[in-house]
């Protein structure tokens, strides 16, 4: 058995933990072992901190313009650059999350490494060859969300939607509790 949800979420700060939620309910009743759910619902949380911050502009995250309906877009609801989509599979033996934005989207070269198959293991002009995120400095107050999304999944790739927009996808094999509901057999 498998099943989906795709949720569009305004972007603000209260909408991650409603997306966090969301996910952990979904692995609690579908038998998602505990520390998976967790593993997912911090690098889910993460990957919409990101799409909050970084996903639009200033004008576009309805701080002055929302008030305006004059202003382009201003008071219109399902504006795509105010929002931002959380997808999540759940399949067999795996878990795949999507969060995509209407912002900037990552600068170019930006891809991460699969933690299955380290960066080292592949040649260098293999097409699939990726580099890891760039650390913070220790001193930074932020910056360390895509290297933790990276730590916490077993895929992870983050990449550009045709036109404008970021996408962040990971993965994790599941483990499940005994009786779980969608354990594979």
């Amino acid at each position: 058995m498998s099943m989906w949800w795709s949720l569009h979420l305004r972007r603000d700060a209260a909408s991650v933990p409603l997306a966090r939620r969301f996910l952990l309910g979904t692995m609690e009743t579908a038998g998602v072992d505990p520390d998976i759910s967790y593993d997912l619902s911090v690098a889910l949380s993460e990957a919409c901190a990101n799409a909050v911050e970084h996903g639009g502009g200033l004008r576009d995250a309805g701080e002055a313009t929302d008030a305006d309906p004059a202003s382009p877009g201003g008071g219109q609801p399902g504006r795509a650059c105010g929002q931002y989509r959380v997808t999540a599979y759940l399949d067999g033996e795996k878990c795949r999350i999507e969060v995509a934005d209407s912002g900037p989207g990552f600068p170019p070269r930006r891809t991460l490494r699969t933690a299955a198959e380290p960066a080292a293991s592949r040649p260098a002009g293999d097409p699939s060859h990726t580099r890891t995120a760039v650390h913070p400095p220790v001193t930074a107050e932020s910056g360390r969300g895509l290297c933790l999304i990276e730590e916490l999944a077993d895929h992870v790739h983050f990449g550009n939607r045709p036109g404008h927009g970021a996408v962040v996808s990971f993965d994790k094999v599941l483990k499940w509790r005994e009786g779980a509901l969608l354990m594979v057999s």
